[in-house]
This record gives C-alpha cells, structure tokens and sequence, in this order.
C-alpha cells in the first residue's frame, strides 16, 4: 500500500538510516540501486524514471534533456537537447559539456577509478564519439544500432559533472548539484546532510518537487537499530531500500499500526550467488554444478525472513523482468532444501568424492545477505563441500574486494554473494553487466563470475539490436539458460521486501523503477498534521 497523499504544503526533515555508507555520492562510481535512487535528490540524468507506483514508475520521461533521445533512421545516432535555465547549486548553467564530461569520465577513464555502469563505453568509440555542437546539445555516434539508448541516457552516469569541480577521488565528498538539493555535511560512514539547492527551479524540473527542508541519513547503523527507529518514528525511510530484518517481519505482522506503514512488494531483484571458475577446482563445471544441487535454497531465504522475502528462484531472470521463463536445471526436492545424493554424483564424477574447500565472500553488515551465505555454507558441508564465510563491508565490497577479480583469485574466493536487478527495465539491462565478458573491469566488476562465452556474448548483441519486443524476449530467456547450463550463477530468491516508514512520511509509493520507495516523491508531514 502506498501512503497518504496529504497534499501538505514541503517542509520538515526528511530523516533516512542505514547500516552502511553510500558506495558513493559521485554519479560515475556508484552500483547500487538506492544510490542511483537518492542521487536524483542532487542531480538531473539526461532520462529519469516517471514518479509513479508500481510497473508505471518503469515508464522513461526526459529530465535535463527537454525530451527522450531523437535517433536516426538505424538507431546508431542519438540527439538530445539540454532545458534551458538548469543552474547548480553555485549558479553557473548546467551544459552539454559537463554531461559529456561526466560520460567520459565514468566511461573512459584509464586509471579505472570509476565503478559505476559502463553500457555508454560499449556502445561509444571513445570521447570522440560523443559531439557538442551547442551549449544545449549532445549527440551520442554509436558503433552499432542500440534501440533502447534511452535507458542508458538514464544511468546515473548523465547526471553532468562540471570539469571545473571534478575533485576525482574527492569528489563523492561535495558533488555539484543540479536538483533540488546539494551536500552541507558528509562524514564518511556517518552522517550526510542535504540542505536546498538555492538555484534549483521548479519551473525547469516537471520529475521533482522539494518535499521537506532538509533531508538526512545516519550510516553506519546496526540493522536491528534502523528497524528500531523506523518502528519508533526516529526515522522516515530505511535507505537501502531492501526490507526490514527478519526478527521485525513478526512484529510488524503481530502490530496493525505497524502493517499500515508497511509494504510487501516484489522489488525485481534476484537474490544469487557467483561461482568464479578462475578459483580452482570450480574450473570444473562439474563442481559448480555439485554446489548448485547441494544449496539449500529454503534455509538461505529464512535468512532473508522466509516466504514474505521471496519466492525460490530457479532463473537468473525474475518474474518481472521481460525474458523471464521458469526452468529449472538443479532440481533441490519439493522443499528445496538441496539434493545432496546429486551433488556427490557430480563431485564423483569430477574425481573428488571426498569434496573440496571453498570461501564465500558476503557482505556481514548486510545481515540478511551474511544469513544466507552461513546458510548456504551450512549445505554445502552435507555434501563435502568445506565452505568459509569471508566478511566484507557492503562500501567498499565492489570497489576493493569483490569486485576486483585479481583479489578474487589471489585470496581463493569460489563464491560471491550479492542480489541483482535490472539497471534499467529491460532483459539486457538486468544480464548486460553480470554476464558479458566485455564488461569485465579491474574494479567494480559486477560480472563476478567472470564469465566470457563467445555465444552469449553474440546473444547480447543481437538482443540489442532486435526492435521486436517478443524476439527481445527470447534472446534473454536464451541467456538464462545458457549460464545456468555452465552453472555459473546460482538463483535462490526472487525477492520481496517488507518495507515500513514512519507515520511522517507522505506521498510514498513504491516504483518498479528501483524497486523501493521513490524518493524524489517523498514528502514529510510538518508538526501539529
């Protein structure tokens, strides 16, 4: 259910909390979806998501540019004009030029300092490829036709950057903003404070208003402490976006005050782990194939608090995604608790009935996630599979750890656990960064299991190129299947979340876009409603 619309006139404090820090506040070295979700408080992407509820928040609408990209006859060149009258939070105009800049940065930048998505690189020569023929005008010349160029338009990666405060590393601290807000106080791992853009216009922005005075998020939280706050009212919104602990489910369920501020919505993320075949022995499909019929799927969604977080995935692709066919490759029995007899069969057959040791990387302030991962360990030892539970921060886990593949095999790291949704609504947007060999970066590499098959690569392309939606559809579907055959990514949840919010919070409603609440639309209730 969504919130009240008060129509009460903006103000108060918006008040967030989380148990860790954004990965960070730079538009082009960020990867996670609440991120890409708060920044749109500070900056403007060429394309944005429209502000509606449920799959009608998936809809694209422009955003700095003063309508979606106008292509050529084969999709191969790009258009977009810039709105007139856009300033920062200093009062210079916001450019063609700072969006060109801030592509090129995230894209093209040799020292890889960047995590965020790298789709435009794919799709661009280099620097070259993106034209300026006017303050007001960018033009993308793209290698080969890609008919939904709009959902890259909408990557955070647009959101311009003036060259002029470009503070590299630094930059996460204070970037220049061009909505309704700006950065008064970073402390990393802390505290963030918003405060108003003083030259944000609403008469140039139809996707935001500016629904409270200030906004603020308390990191570095322990979960079971930003379930306290929600249930008190000490805070609005859990940032992460991914659902309360599973010890509150049953309170919330117990309470009727706190179901009326909750929701229980399918937020179009799978719940999956890599299996790095550069780690030996899972070089052998063999034994990839061993851990996927030993996971006990059941025990690894009661970390996550049980039915109420998901239904058993069995594909990579979930239910909501376009492509999506149930199949299932590694049958776990009626309860899918795990097959173990399969999963000696398949470790014998690779020469090793006595099993072999592996270590899971997981995130332990993600306390859902690190569950699952003791869960998963706890399975695999039915069958012989030693697994050790390695503990990382979810700040720096695709920057430092997980995400660099020369840590990955220096430290033996088999397994890597993380959740995955869409970049953008699209079958290539949700299996584009995990499965492409060509997306494989030193750091930030979210294609944890490093995959690179020529077929499937070929498959992207073609996908990509196919204007018919149902040919679309069955390229993604074919994806599916192919990585699950080499048994390289194991599905265990397709998930829901339990969402609860104060009873401040107004005008919430959850969009497919991100699969959470939509914070540009949040406004709170001022004293005395």
């Amino acid at each position: 259910m969504d919130s009240d619309d008060s129509g009460a006139a903006p103000g108060g404090v918006l008040r967030f909390a989380r148990t860790s820090d954004f990965d960070s506040l730079d538009p082009g070295d960020t990867y996670y979806a609440f991120v890409w979700n708060f920044l749109r408080l500070l900056g403007r992407g060429l394309v944005t998501f429209r502000p509606a509820a449920g799959l009608a928040g998936q809809a694209l609408v422009p955003d700095l540019a003063s309508s979606l990209g106008v292509p050529d006859d084969d999709a191969r060149v790009w258009t977009y004009r810039l709105r007139r009258g856009v300033r920062y939070d200093d009062g210079s105009e916001v450019t063609a030029h700072d969006v060109k800049h801030a592509v090129i940065r995230s894209n093209f930048d040799p020292d890889g300092r960047h995590g965020g998505p790298t789709y435009l690189r794919r799709y661009l020569a280099g620097p070259e490829a993106i034209e300026v023929p006017d303050p007001h005008t960018i033009v993308f010349h793209l290698i080969e036709p890609f008919a939904g160029f709009d959902y890259l338009a909408s990557l955070p990666t647009t959101i311009p950057v003036p060259a002029g405060r470009d503070a590299g590393a630094d930059y996460t601290l204070r970037p220049a903003s061009s909505g309704p807000y700006q950065v008064e106080l970073y402390r990393r791992g802390e505290r963030l404070e918003l405060v108003p853009n003083p030259h944000w216009d609403q008469a140039t922005d139809p996707i935001r208003r500016r629904g409270a005075d200030r906004v603020v998020a308390d990191l570095g939280l322990p979960g079971a402490e930003v379930d306290r706050r929600l249930i008190t009212g000490e805070c609005d919104i859990d940032l992460a976006g991914v659902g309360v602990q599973p010890a509150t489910i049953d309170t919330i369920m117990a309470d009727p005050d706190l179901r009326a501020r909750s929701d229980n919505p399918l937020i179009g993320y799978t719940w999956m782990y890599a299996i790095n075949p550069k780690v030996a022995p899972l070089d052998d499909v063999r034994c990839r194939r061993a851990i996927q019929y030993a996971t006990d799927k059941d025990a690894m969604r009661a970390a996550y608090g049980g039915p109420l977080a998901g239904d058993i995935a069995t594909t990579i692709l979930p239910p909501t995604v376009a492509g999506h066919q149930p199949f299932d490759l590694y049958p776990c029995g009626p309860d899918h608790r795990g097959d173990v007899a399969a999963a000696r069969a398949e470790l014998d057959a690779a020469g090793r009935p006595e099993g072999f040791a592996v270590r899971i990387a997981a995130r332990q302030d993600r306390l859902k996630e690190y569950g699952a991962a003791e869960a998963l360990a706890a399975s695999l030892i039915r069958a012989g599979i030693a697994a050790e539970v390695v503990p990382f921060q979810s700040g720096d886990y695709f920057d430092s750890y997980a995400g660099v593949p020369d840590y990955v095999h220096a430290h033996q790291i088999g397994i890597i656990m993380f959740g995955w949704a869409a970049d953008f609504p699209d079958g290539y947007g949700f299996l584009n960064q995990i499965v492409d060999g060509r997306a494989i970066k030193p750091r930030g590499n979210h294609n944890f299991a490093e995959i690179d098959l020529p077929d499937i690569n070929d498959l992207l392309d073609r996908g990509a190129r196919a204007r018919d939606p149902q040919a679309r559809s069955d390229v993604w579907s074919a994806i599916d299947r192919r990585v699950m055959e080499e048994a390289l990514l194991c599905p265990y949840v397709y998930a829901k979340s339990v969402l609860l919010r104060s009873s401040r919070v107004r005008d919430a409603h959850v969009t497919a876009a991100y699969g959470m609440y939509d914070f540009v639309a949040l406004s709170v209730a001022q004293d005395g409603e």
